[in-house]
């Protein structure tokens, strides 16, 4: 089955999304729960596994979601289809600031490996699959960089990025040790490795984890300043419940107006 051609335009800055143009009967798959607005003559169908075209038959159906299930994304996508007569548009939105960026399959020859959770759509065709760090001692500790996505086909597919985006082409033999989170995608040609710290002392106290991502080229990789697990963890820690500051843009925290000053100047001597 030939994949679907489908224009695009990528709207915004900080928090972007792409609004998909569909010729009549052509179709665009996207991740659960990625869909900002479409046009009337646009049809949801929510299947099992990726909708690709190679997922034949029951086993084929379970094996696909049996992919996506092990990635941490959902047993099912949804595929959007123009059922109307005239041009149709689908828009889909980034889950956290940061970029979208546009990746035709078929310059990059055929596959695309990429971060778990970067995957928002893509045109009607690709197959969606699993990436495995060969080496399962490591990669059971490696965190994001053991198992990613793999994305095959010739159409084009969209994945997010935390942050700002660098696009590095590497040489043959140059090699980059990259946080494991940082990596949003990488070309099959990209030798891959999930290497340990190897000082203790710099894996308890760095702030870096027990682990980094070693790539050696030829090929191309995209980094990303913001990985969703470094904002989730900011969040996290300095909320109320785990004893971060409740003063908005104020050093002093819990001594603003809602904290310990506020108290005693408001008269609260209890």
């Amino acid at each position: 089955m030939a994949m679907d051609v489908v224009d695009f335009e990528i709207k915004g800055s900080e928090m972007q999304f792409v609004e998909v143009e569909l010729d009549p009967q052509e179709a665009a798959v996207g991740e659960a729960g990625s869909m900002m607005y479409m046009d009337a003559g646009v049809t949801l169908d929510t299947v099992f596994g990726d909708g690709s075209a190679n997922q034949k038959g029951l086993f084929g159906k379970l094996l696909g979601a049996g992919k996506r299930l092990i990635t941490g994304e959902s047993l099912f996508t949804t595929v959007y289809t123009n059922q109307s007569s005239q041009k149709a548009k689908v828009a889909f939105a980034a889950p956290y600031p940061g970029k979208i960026l546009p990746m035709d399959l078929e310059q990059l020859g055929g596959t695309l490996i990429c971060q778990k959770d970067a995957f928002l759509c893509a045109a009607r065709g690709v197959s969606l699959g699993i990436f495995f760090q060969q080496k399962l001692s490591v990669g059971f500790f490696g965190g994001e960089g053991f198992i990613m996505q793999r994305l095959d086909g010739n159409g084009l597919a969209f994945v997010h990025a935390g942050g700002t985006v660098m696009e590095r082409q590497l040489r043959a033999g140059e090699v980059l040790m990259i946080d494991t989170g940082c990596i949003v995608a990488f070309t099959p040609d990209v030798n891959f490795e999930i290497q340990y710290v190897g000082k203790i002392k710099t894996a308890l106290f760095g702030g870096e984890g027990l682990f980094f991502a070693k790539v050696t080229g030829p090929g191309k990789v995209w980094l990303q300043s913001l990985p969703f697990s470094r904002l989730a963890s900011r969040i996290f820690a300095a909320a109320p419940q785990r004893g971060g500051s409740q003063g908005e843009g104020s050093v002093l925290g819990g001594f603003g107006a809602g904290g310990l000053l506020g108290g005693v100047l408001g008269g609260d001597d209890d």
